[in-house]
């Protein structure tokens, strides 16, 4: 069954997208305490952590499955490329220091774009390539170049740093299993659940998931600032 208030969303893919929403908002919520107002959380480690690469995890998995499903992947990639680089400038001036280097809407908007050179493959080598694709990354993750030219690979130097860091090795990986699995479970382009949850507010979050993540860091550090000095 198809999303009924427009034929070309699946429920369930929105769905989730809301939950990973859900999850990242409340990560960033907790990163700003620590990183912006000394509030002694450690979010690089444990539940919060974990919690944050969850919801990267889904999104990049069901992007690996929207782009079996959309006829729009030059837009979408396109689209998420540029708000990706969008965010890189606005942040290097109002938060200097904290770069986003190839950070999540990178990663999203070149992965799409590359989806055409694996569409046409088999599920089941792509689950293999996928797989590669992984431990490759983590192969890749312990060596240090010269140089950054080759970062969106994984490739950096000793040096490097970036707030938000989604490089190809290991993550596209996780894009193909996404397009593995549409390819093996949507071929029909349909739900898989014989009911639907259109009306629940995780549906709506997931179906807007992307103004989400544009606005959330600034209503939640405004939010924050009212709070903390007012």
């Amino acid at each position: 069954m198809l999303n009924g208030k427009n034929p070309s969303r699946i429920w369930e893919l929105d769905f989730f997208r809301g939950i990973a929403i859900l999850l990242m908002v409340f990560f960033h919520f907790m990163y700003d305490l620590a990183a912006f107002y000394d509030v002694q959380i450690h979010y690089e480690q444990g539940i919060i952590y974990y919690t944050g690469k969850a919801a990267a995890c889904l999104f990049i998995f069901i992007a690996g499955i929207s782009s079996s499903l959309s006829k729009n992947n030059l837009k979408r990639g396109v689209i998420l490329l540029f708000l990706g680089f969008v965010i890189t400038l606005t942040t290097a001036v109002a938060v200097p220091g904290s770069n986003i280097v190839f950070g999540i809407l990178h990663f999203l908007g070149v992965s799409i774009l590359l989806y055409p050179l694996f569409k046409h493959i088999k599920p089941l080598i792509l689950f293999f390539m996928a797989t590669l694709i992984i431990l490759s990354g983590r192969y890749l993750s312990g060596i240090n170049v010269p140089v950054n030219f080759l970062f969106p690979l994984g490739l950096v130097t000793e040096d490097f740093y970036s707030v938000d860091f989604y490089p190809l090795f290991p993550w596209f990986g996780l894009f193909l299993y996404g397009v593995a699995f549409s390819r093996w479970k949507y071929a029909a382009k349909q739900s898989l659940f014989p009911f639907t949850l259109n009306n629940s507010l995780l549906v709506s979050a997931g179906q807007h998931s992307l103004i989400i993540y544009l606005i959330h860091q600034p209503v939640l550090l405004l939010l924050l600032y009212l709070f903390f000095h007012l």
